[in-house]
C-alpha cells in the first residue's frame, strides 16, 4: 500500500469570495492600500523630498512595483537578500539599512553592483574598508552613506569629529563612493505627547543639519541625507537638509503608526481573517489564528467590523476573544478579520497576500522576501 501522497494547496481562482477562503489568511483592501499610496506619494511628492520607502513591512515586489509606479526613486531594504529580490524584477536604487558586516554579505553587495545600484551604510571604519577590498577584487563601486547617530542609540556614529573622520576615510578608500548621510529617528515616533514628540524630532534633525554643515565645510559629498518615518513624516519633509525620506509604513495603515501623534489621513488595509473555531462561554470566542499568524506586538490586532470584541489571549495558533453584547452573536464557523496592528512583524509570517476589492478576490500577490534574513 503506498504511502498517502501529501495535498497541495490551490491558490483561489479571481473571483472568490472571502467567506470562501481558509483561514487564516492575509488580506489586502486594495482600495485602502491604493488611497494609503496616493496619500503618502503625494505627500511627499508635494514636499519636494525624493521617496525611498522601507521595504520590510511589505517583502513584496507586487507592492514594490506600486509604489515606484506612484514615483518612490527606490526602496530601502533591511537586507542585502531582500535587496537581490527587488532587485531581479529591475528595481536598481536600494539603499541598504543594514551594516555590511561579514565577508558574504560583502561579496553580495558587491555582485549586486553589477545588476543594480545599490547604496550602503557604514558606521565604523572597518565596515567600509573590508567593503572596499571586496569591490576592488570584484571591479565595481559602491555607494556608502555614513550612518549617524541622532538619538535612538542604536547603530551610528557619533556626530561631530568622529563622523568627519569617517567619511574621509570613506572618501579615500577605492571601490567605494561616498554620497551622504543616513540617520534615523524612530526613537521618538511613539512619544504620545505632540509637542515632546515635535520638540525631540527637531533635536534630531539638527543634529543631521549640524552634519550636513560639517560636511560641506570639509568638501564631502552629502548628494544624499536620507531620513524620516511614517512617524515623522512632516517634520522631515519641513527640514531642508534632507533629500529623500524613508516612510513606509504608512501603506498598509497599520495603527502602530496611525495611533501616532502627527500621522493622519491612511486607513487599515492589512487583516488577517480567521475563523471562530470555539465557543466555551457567553462573552469569549477563540480564533484560529495566533501569533504565528499575527503579531502582537507593539499593537495587539484590532477586531474588524465588531468594535464591542477585543482581543484578550493571543497565543501560538489561537486568540481569544472578550465579547461584548453586540459580538456575542458570533458562532462557531463565523468569519472574524483583524486588523494587523504591526505589519511588518505580520507579512514575514505569510507566503501572500490575498487582495480583494471589497469581498471578491482581485488577485494574489506572493511575499517574496519572507524569510531573507542575511
Amino acid at each position: 500500500m503506498s504511502p498517502a501522497q501529501p495535498q497541495t494547496c490551490t491558490t483561489p481562482a479571481p473571483g472568490t469570495r472571502k467567506v470562501d477562503l481558509e483561514t487564516p489568511c492575509l488580506c489586502l483592501d486594495l482600495t485602502t492600500f491604493e488611497a494609503n499610496l496616493n496619500q503618502i506619494a503625494s505627500t511627499v511628492r508635494s514636499g519636494g523630498k525624493n521617496w525611498r520607502p522601507h521595504a520590510k513591512c511589505h517583502k513584496s515586489t507586487d507592492v514594490a512595483k506600486r509604489i515606484v509606479q506612484h514615483g518612490a526613486i527606490g526602496l530601502t531594504c533591511a537586507k542585502v537578500s531582500e535587496a537581490e529580490i527587488f532587485a531581479a524584477q529591475g528595481i536598481r536604487d536600494l539603499l541598504l539599512a543594514h551594516l555590511p558586516v561579514g565577508p558574504g554579505r560583502q561579496r553580495r553587495i558587491a555582485e549586486l553592483c553589477r545588476t543594480a545600484d545599490p547604496v550602503v551604510t557604514c558606521d565604523h571604519y572597518v565596515q567600509a574598508e573590508s567593503l572596499s577590498t571586496e569591490c576592488q577584487r570584484q571591479g565595481v563601486i559602491c555607494r556608502v552613506l555614513v550612518d549617524v547617530n541622532i538619538g535612538m542609540d542604536r547603530t551610528g556614529i557619533r556626530p561631530g569629529r568622529d563622523a568627519i573622520e569617517l567619511a574621509q576615510g570613506i572618501d579615500r578608500l577605492p571601490g567605494l563612493k561616498l554620497v551622504g548621510i543616513m540617520g534615523y529617528e524612530g526613537h521618538v515616533m511613539r512619544m504620545a505627547d505632540a509637542q515632546q514628540k515635535f520638540d525631540s524630532i527637531a533635536a534630531s534633525h539638527e543634529i543631521l543639519i549640524g552634519t550636513c554643515g560639517l560636511f560641506d565645510q570639509y568638501g564631502l559629498c552629502r548628494d544624499i541625507v536620507s531620513a524620516g518615518g511614517t512617524g515623522s513624516l512632516r517634520q522631515a519633509l519641513a527640514c531642508d537638509v534632507l533629500t529623500e525620506v524613508q516612510a513606509g509604513g504608512a501603506i498598509f495603515g497599520d495603527p502602530f503608526y496611525t495611533e501616532m501623534p502627527d500621522v493622519t489621513g491612511y486607513g487599515p488595509a492589512l487583516t488577517v481573517l480567521c475563523t471562530v473555531v470555539s465557543r466555551p462561554s457567553f462573552n469569549r470566542a477563540v480564533l484560529d489564528a495566533g501569533r504565528k499568524a499575527i503579531t502582537g506586538e507593539y499593537h495587539i490586532p484590532v477586531v474588524k467590523s465588531w468594535p464591542d470584541a477585543r482581543v484578550t489571549m493571543h497565543s501560538a495558533e489561537h486568540i481569544v476573544l472578550e465579547l461584548g453584547s453586540s459580538s456575542t452573536s458570533l458562532r462557531i464557523g463565523d468569519q472574524v478579520e483583524l486588523i494587523v496592528g504591526y505589519a511588518d512583524l505580520t507579512t514575514m509570517l505569510h507566503e501572500q497576500y490575498f487582495c480583494f476589492r471589497g469581498d471578491q478576490l482581485e488577485t494574489v500577490w506572493p511575499i517574496e522576501a519572507r524569510g531573507k534574513l542575511i
